[in-house]
């Protein structure tokens, strides 16, 4: 096995367990690994450290295990055996109102560089590595092994996702299709309500799992609201927050297909259609335009500003005038659900952005609760990085 030797005191990280292994740390490297390649980690004084897939950029190991010298016969099926157990202790893979769950998490799961959603007997993953990549065969084996007879498809779509070019064909399609399966779309049912989930044509796996929690919060808050749900998506928070008793909810994004999708789902809820509106806009442009106290709950859930540090600073400024936006034209007595999902800002970061924005309108502004990702995206204790969701549930007098 190829080789990464470190420079002297750079092993502490994985020392800590923290699976990254920085281009900046390595000393010398015996051999001309690939990328994708499973290669060995020593420190400098040749003691092993782990062992991981490589590849060039920035973050040159990821590191699979800090215990095997080489990857076990069963390490696929074990690893994600786990996974589906967690899945299960915490309730989400037996649960009787819902169908669909993350089951492998990169990091959180120890499988960094893998995303793995299930929807109602499938499994969509999206490679994150060309490590990854490169095991899809292993990792559909170990998804039948793992599931039996009950799975009906692995669908890869990492055609978006994966940072590599290394002569890889990059062509989303099934690894795995059981005999009669032919879809490429599924209903699936979350806390209770039904959406279509279509894997090969939506954004990421086809929905955003990572907001169920917070979707259910503001099925609570709902009651009696009129609702604006800004950056949609396919509508998961229209559909709970009607769910939850709203008297009209407006749902808003700049996807046809997604607000196509949003009609669809709110449909197959048996909601009737004067309780919903669908604005195919831009949703920075809409919440401009709308006058003041039009809605009594938003929801403000935009893509991610920052997909690297170098963004930083130009995406706190654009969450702090979207937010003070949003702050300003809200009813008094009225919710804000405001989020950032992207990895580069951290928690204290979007808090000071939305603190400001809320100094900018003048207006009294608290903070009823700090909101995540659920339990089905774990996060590694020595790997803090992979927490990527917050939000706050701002009340506005």
């Amino acid at each position: 096995m190829i080789k990464v030797i470190l420079k002297k005191g750079r092993e502490e990280s994985l020392r800590r367990f923290h699976p990254w292994v920085f281009s900046g740390a390595i000393a010398q490297i015996n051999g001309n690994p690939a990328e994708g390649d499973v290669v060995s980690v020593q420190a400098a004084d040749g003691s092993f450290l782990a062992i991981g897939h490589y590849q060039v950029g920035s973050i040159a190991v990821r590191v699979l295990s800090f215990e095997h010298q080489s990857l076990p016969a069963d390490f696929w099926k074990d690893t994600i055996g786990k996974a589906l157990e967690m899945r299960k202790a915490c309730g989400f893979a037996n649960a009787v109102d819902s169908d669909c769950y993350r089951l492998v998490h990169g990091e959180g799961d120890n499988l960094p560089g893998l995303i793995i959603d299930y929807y109602n007997g499938v499994c969509v993953m999206q490679a994150h590595s060309a490590g990854m990549f490169r095991a899809k065969k292993q990792i559909c084996e170990a998804l039948q092994q793992v599931y039996g007879p009950s799975l009906k498809a692995v669908y890869d779509k990492s055609s978006g996702t994966a940072p590599f070019k290394a002569g890889l064909e990059l062509i989303d399609g099934y690894l795995y299709k059981a005999d009669g399966f032919s879809a490429d779309e599924e209903i699936v049912t979350e806390g209770g309500h039904k959406f279509f989930v279509n894997w090969s044509e939506g954004q990421k796996t086809g929905f955003f799992l990572d907001q169920r929690v917070n979707r259910a919060l503001v099925e609570k808050y709902a009651q009696g609201r009129r609702v604006l749900n800004l950056f949609c998506y396919t509508g998961g928070f229209s559909i709970y927050a009607l769910g939850g008793g709203a008297v009209h909810v407006d749902s808003v994004d700049s996807s046809a297909k997604a607000m196509s999708m949003v009609d669809k789902n709110v449909a197959l809820n048996g909601f009737e259609p004067q309780m919903h509106t669908s604005y195919c806009e831009d949703a920075i442009d809409f919440l401009k335009k709308i006058p003041e106290d039009s809605y009594d709950l938003m929801i403000v859930d935009p893509p991610a500003f920052a997909k690297h540090r170098g963004a930083l600073s130009n995406a706190l400024r654009a969450y702090q005038r979207l937010n003070a936006s949003a702050i300003s034209k809200v009813a008094p007595g009225g919710f804000v659900f405001t989020f950032s999902c992207s990895q580069a800002v951290d928690k204290e970061a979007f808090a000071l952005a939305v603190f400001s924005a809320a100094a900018q309108t003048g207006r009294k502004v608290r903070i009823l609760a700090r909101l995540s990702q659920p339990s089905d995206h774990p996060v590694s204790i020595y790997h803090p990085e992979g927490e990527y969701l917050k939000g706050l549930l701002l009340y506005v007098e």
